[in-house]
């Protein structure tokens, strides 16, 4: 930069050596012009030889302004060249200066005489002419260019050339410079030029000369460019960060300009990535190697030094609270010997941002309701780092008294039950801030959708408690005026508006809308329903905007298990939820292993005759080896299910089944050799069942049940008879942490009817993935009377999940299980000791779609069994 001045300098005392030195001002007189034009153009007598004027002080005249007697004589005299001399001399004047301007239609032309007042030479005349009024500032602004050139005897610049440019075209570096041929030759405007070529960034350095020539000054600038750059190179990077992610964050590219302010900006940048990662002794340098064809190479060198670590949380200010109670408060943690598991140690700005907001609300949820917590304080030493939090309790105060005033709906002794502030001892405004949501919902709930509850604080300094009023303003009934549904791009709009509980030009309410949000969840056909609602034509109108984000409803799945003994099967099945975007739901499923061949086809329209009543048809083969003989199978079903409480259907199906038994093995049970050849089976099922879980996949919450009975021979027909009763409960209970339990219990009875027989294939067994875990297929079963293995006619079950989030925003979840069951035989009795297992798994709503992988070991293994553990998995693609 200091060259680059000192040029500049050099140069304009080189270029203009009269200026470098102490010169005599140049004086003139401008007297008025005179006008021939019409007489509203008057007033440029005067205008002229003040814009005149003004230019030549730019140029650094001094412009003399006589008294207007004086300027009348003189205006008087301007044919008298000698009594102007005279005049002017007198007055200290270098020139005098007059002229006039001539209108003939849009045609004018401008007049203009310089007279020296030493000499004898005779007055100078200049002129200008143009067509158009537009035109007179520039036609000024020739005459006062050329006068410039008679007071001061100055050159014009002829020409501007650049030397010296390779890769910068010489035409942008004209653009960037006042100096163009034709103006006055001036020092001032080349050391402006000089300045703006060097910001153009593209230069090391920068020359400026002039040579003469029969049409005045050639302006040569001459340049150096700066390098380009070849090529970028990151050394040292290891822990941090990967030499690819470095560059990605610089600013500077191959093939752009060597700046070195660009490079130490971008040092700088690289020292604060270190940081965000607590490379807090991070050492960035740069080294530039010279290159052939005016290029470098730019090596950044880094020493990432050890990562800082949090070693203490210090509290300064707590004395309700110890250091320990308040570290576990705050997010920020200090390094322990589980860091490289858990990340804690780990300094993150935006959580200290937050810890300060998490100690205050933390203060003020148990009474210390004037709590102030500064700014924590960081300090960094070596590899360590220290925050200090100091804190300013105040006093505690207790809860006083607690009333609700303003608009009343219900009576207020309703209303305070379900203000939860009167059961705590100490203020808290989380509580607070609790009650006054539960109260909007009550009101929200019964269409006051704007109602205002605002809770007043009193408190009383000597009594140490706070008296809390919640004031109510209902607003008025509110009714939606329009429901708007945007983002479904596939489902028709008839599918999600006949899941909602609200309805245009019906009164709002809070609860329905909830209630109609979940329920578009629970179709399972969106990742995200959100709920915007706005102020319609009136004041007692609303706009609900439902905007969905729709999520694939196609899948192509697969699956397997296998066991100790190397039983292996896989099943494959494409199905969409969403056909068309109707709703309807269409499905073809396989499933190939040691034991099965099974094909299937099923169709669900969910609404039909456009009134929530499902109707659906299924149509399948089927081939199992059920070990001890073999079912080949073919059948249709039909089912209708209708809503008849809130998360409860009650469903109706008709089966038809023909089933071919064949290899029975010799020693299979006498019931099993009965069933040799066909065997038809005609069934109508009932079902009740009560659905309230937020998701179908890893739900948070809600509770699953059902009970049904199944009814085969008989009137119905068919060769098999009997009748089966089942019932399933299932609680998804949140705990702390996002954990959730899961409590499962299951139950069966089956009877043979007079008229029909009891296939052992309808009979229980239990064990497997979906049963007891750990437990082969089919590996709980009764004993006939000759001790052969055979199904039950009744069984229990219990499941009991520990669901533990592993990557929340992933969908990865950890699980641990107890599982316990039993199957019994005819005229056993149930109860007794039950078959139990435990184990663990992992579940993930992959891309792909979901997944389980889970290990099962049995409890109280029989001799019989493998004492190992059991592996399963199932997994499956969504499209």
């Amino acid at each position: 930069m200091r060259r680059i001045l000192l040029l500049v300098v050099l140069g304009v005392v080189w270029c203009c050596p009269g200026k470098a030195r102490a010169e005599e001002p140049v004086r003139v007189i401008v007297l008025p012009f005179e006008v021939y034009a019409s007489d509203d153009m008057g007033y440029l007598a005067t205008q002229l030889p003040k814009v005149l004027g003004d230019q030549l002080k730019a140029a650094g005249a001094v412009v003399l302004v006589p008294d207007p007697d004086v300027v009348q004589s003189l205006t008087e005299n301007r044919g008298n060249a000698a009594e102007l001399r005279r005049a002017g001399l007198g007055m200290g004047a270098d020139y005098v200066m007059w002229g006039s301007f001539t209108l003939l239609g849009q045609a004018y032309s401008i007049d203009a005489y310089l007279l020296s007042t030493t000499g004898g030479e005779p007055a100078r005349s200049l002129f200008a002419e143009a067509v158009g009024m537009e035109n007179l500032l520039s036609s000024v602004s020739a005459i006062g260019r050329d006068v410039e050139l008679n007071i001061f005897r100055r050159e014009t610049v002829a020409r501007v050339v650049i030397n010296g440019n390779q890769r910068i075209e010489s035409e942008a570096i004209l653009r960037r410079i006042k100096t163009v041929p034709g103006d006055v030759y001036l020092a001032k405007n080349l050391a402006e030029d000089l300045r703006a070529i060097y910001q153009m960034g593209y230069f090391e350095d920068i020359r400026v000369e002039s040579e003469a020539s029969p049409e005045g000054k050639v302006v040569i600038f001459s340049v150096t460019e700066k390098p380009t750059i070849r090529v970028i190179r990151i050394k040292g990077a290891k822990r941090g960060y990967k030499s690819k992610e470095i560059k990605e964050n610089l600013d500077i590219k191959t093939g752009s300009i060597l700046n070195i302010f660009t490079i130490q900006k971008n040092v700088q940048r690289i020292e604060n990535l270190y940081k965000e990662k607590n490379y807090h002794n991070v050492v960035v340098t740069y080294d530039i190697e010279p290159k052939s064809n005016n290029q470098a190479d730019v090596i950044f060198k880094i020493q990432e030094g050890a990562k800082a670590r949090i070693k203490k949380i210090t509290f300064e200010g707590n004395e309700a609270y110890s250091d320990k109670k308040l570290k576990k408060v705050i997010k920020s943690s200090e390094k322990s010997l589980l860091s490289f598991i858990f990340g804690s140690g780990e300094l993150n700005r935006e959580d200290l941002e937050q810890d300060v907001a998490i100690l205050t609300a933390f203060y003020q949820n148990h009474g210390y309701i004037q709590v102030r917590v500064g700014d924590p304080v960081v300090e960094f030493k070596e590899e360590w780092i220290y925050i200090t939090f100091k804190i300013v309790e105040g006093d505690r105060f207790k809860t006083g008294a607690v009333t609700i005033v303003g608009d009343l709906i219900l009576p207020k002794e309703e209303l305070m039950k379900q203000v939860k502030i009167t059961g705590e001892e100490f203020y808290s405004r989380e509580v607070v801030r609790n009650d006054v949501l539960t109260l909007k919902e009550i009101y929200s709930d019964e269409g006051y959708a704007y109602a205002d509850v605002i809770p007043r604080i009193k408190r009383n300094l000597e009594a140490l408690d706070v008296d809390i009023t919640y004031t109510v303003d209902k607003g008025k009934l509110v009714y939606f005026e329009r429901i708007i549904i945007g983002g479904n791009t596939r489902t028709r709009d008839k599918v999600i508006r006949r899941q909602l509980d609200v309805y245009e030009q019906e009164l709002f309410s809070g609860r329905l809308l909830r209630k109609s949000v979940a329920s578009l969840y629970r179709l399972d056909y969106f990742e995200d329903v959100k709920v915007n609602t706005s102020r319609g034509s009136a004041d007692d109108l609303m706009i609900l905007n439902l905007d969905v984000t729709e999520k694939s409803t196609g899948s192509f799945t697969f699956g397997g298990g296998y066991s100790s003994t190397e039983n292996f099967f896989v099943t494959a099945s494409i199905a969409q939820r969403n056909l068309f975007g109707r709703g309807q739901r269409l499905q073809l499923k396989g499933e190939v292993g040691g034991r099965t061949t099974r094909f299937s086809l099923s169709f669900t329209e969910p609404w039909l005759f456009d009134i929530p009543l499902s109707a659906g048809g299924d149509l399948y083969s089927w081939l199992f080896s059920y070990g001890q003989y073999d079912k080949d199978s073919f059948g249709g079903l039909a089912r209708f299910s209708y809503p008849v409480f809130p998360y409860t259907r009650a469903y109706l199906a008709y089966g038809y089944d023909v089933s071919n038994v064949k290899n029975i093995q010799p020693d299979a049970a006498r019931s099993i050799q009965e069933l040799a050849g066909i065997n038809t089976t005609s069934s109508l099922t009932g079902e009740l069942r009560y659905d309230s879980r937020d998701k179908r996949f890893n739900p948070s919450k809600g509770s699953s049940h059902s009970g049904s009975i199944e009814y085969a021979g008989g009137l119905l027909g068919g060769t098999v008879g009997f009748t089966k009763v089942m019932a399933e409960t299932g609680w998804i209970v949140p705990f702390f942490w996002d954990h959730t339990w899961f409590f499962h219990a299951e139950a069966g009875l089956v009877s043979q009817n007079d008229d029909g027989l009891l296939p052992d294939y309808e009979k229980f067994y239990l064990g497997g993935m979906n049963s007891v875990r750990g437990f082969e297929f089919q590996g709980i079963f009764a004993l006939d009377d000759q001790g052969n293995k055979i199904g039950g006619n009744s069984f229990v079950q219990g499941n009991i999940e520990y669901r533990i989030p592993l990557v929340k925003s992933a969908g990865l979840l950890g699980v641990l299980f107890l599982d316990a069951g039993q199957v019994y035989g005819d005229e056993e009795p149930v109860g007794g000791v039950l078959r139990e297992s435990t184990g663990l798994g992992i579940r993930w709503f992959s891309p792909v779609g979901p997944i389980r992988v889970e290990y099962g070991i049995i409890l109280d293994p029989l001799p019989s069994e493998p004492s190992g553990g059991r592996w399963e998995f199932s997994m499956g693609s969504a499209f």
